[in-house]
């Protein structure tokens, strides 16, 4: 595929995010990395913790999912829909900035296979991995 229509549906994507209520709700930023890997930014929010006050599961599926997500989408040109999502939390997080990355691992006619990771922001510890698995849809696109 075209690296400009890439780069195109990649800034459309960063535009949505911005009025996206889950984004705003909690906080979260998306950029992309040269290598168009989709890089989510959560600054840290008591909000999101449990009652042990470390940040919440929940949290930490968001972020990979959204990170898989919005590293395969730019490839297609309909929506697409996560399919399958693993999760592997890997520490107890508390008082932390977190940083999401995914890694296209194949982009296929109609499926694409995603790794990703969560990081600290503050000390780079790895705190969850993860993969996904998306699928093309017939919905059109926002781009």
């Amino acid at each position: 595929m075209n690296n400009d229509l890439i780069k195109e549906r990649q800034r459309k994507l960063i535009e949505a995010v911005r009025g996206a209520p889950i984004a705003q709700e909690m906080g979260m930023a998306l950029s992309y990395t040269e290598n168009g890997e989709a890089v989510w930014d959560m600054p840290y929010n008591p909000k999101f913790d449990h009652a042990l006050h470390g940040i919440h599961g929940g949290v930490f599926a968001t972020l990979l999912d959204n990170a898989g997500w919005f590293t395969a989408a730019p490839h297609y040109d309909t929506w697409i829909a996560t399919i399958e999502l693993q999760i592997h939390l890997l520490e107890h997080v508390q008082n932390k900035h977190l940083q999401a990355i995914g890694h296209l691992v194949r982009a296929g006619k109609s499926i694409a296979t995603a790794t990703m990771e969560v990081k600290t922001m503050e000390d780079g510890k790895l705190v969850a991995i993860g993969s996904g698995t998306f699928s093309s849809t017939s919905v059109k696109t926002l781009y």
